[in-house]
């Protein structure tokens, strides 16, 4: 099991989930961090980062499931390849009752594949994540960035030099059904693409006529019936 369990509570909560909390504190002895109201995801991990002993980090998401074996296959491919600061896996998604599966989400898994692929889409699975608590103080921690706060700290990583990693296994079962699509389309995220397709040009992952192509594209799905863009996220899944 993990050393330790850190666990940050993103502004007021139901009293249902507090005796949930409350119940597994009991059994894992949690590090719980309460903040006073919500203050969004990027500071709600940099403030995980700073109750964090250890340099070693894993990411890991409240409603998922982790395969037993995630933290030992992950543990033993950083002791064996030093030189990886962010190491990632494949996931599965399911409906809300992880009851049907829509299917598996693999990206590449060696560095050079990955930063290229960093280019057109998220190549790492958040909540699988495992990565080194210097390396990513060292690139400013996570920076505001909506629904792309992931994205932006791998961008970030891989153009300050720091090598990345994924493993071809699925390691975290995800709940991913129509609330996950809905979350994905508008304006509001429209724009954080384009912040985004800046990022990439800033830190010189690519080219301005490729990031703002790939923007472009990207953008489209955004304002597409949630149906249809289901049926993207579906033929997208392996």
């Amino acid at each position: 099991p993990p050393t330790e369990i850190i666990l940050i509570i993103d502004g007021p909560i139901s009293l249902e989930l507090e005796k949930t909390i409350h119940n597994w504190d009991y059994k894992l002895n949690l590090v719980i961090v309460k903040l006073e109201k919500n203050m969004g995801l990027g500071h709600a991990l940099n403030k995980g980062l700073e109750y964090c002993k250890y340099n070693f980090i894993f990411r890991m998401d409240t409603d998922d499931i982790c395969d037993p074996s995630r933290f030992s296959k992950q543990i033993e491919f950083l002791k064996n390849n030093p030189n990886i600061d962010l190491l990632g896996s494949a996931t599965e998604e399911f409906d809300e009752n992880m009851e049907n599966s829509f299917g598996y989400r693999i990206n590449p898994t060696e560095h050079n594949a990955i930063v290229n692929y960093a280019k057109k889409r998220n190549p790492f699975n958040h909540m699988t994540v495992a990565f080194k608590k210097d390396a990513v103080l060292s690139v400013g921690g996570y920076q505001h960035h909506l629904f792309m706060e992931d994205y932006n700290l791998w961008i970030r990583m891989i153009s300050s030099g720091y090598k990345v990693a994924n493993l071809p296994d699925v390691l975290v079962k995800v709940r991913a059904g129509n609330s996950m699509v809905t979350r994905r389309k508008g304006i509001k995220y429209i724009k954080s693409e384009y912040k985004l397709a800046k990022l990439k040009i800033k830190t010189h992952l690519d080219n301005s006529f490729s990031a703002y192509s790939i923007f472009l594209l990207r953008s489209i799905p955004r304002i597409l019936p949630t149906s249809f863009l289901s049926k993207i996220y579906k033929i997208l899944r392996k």
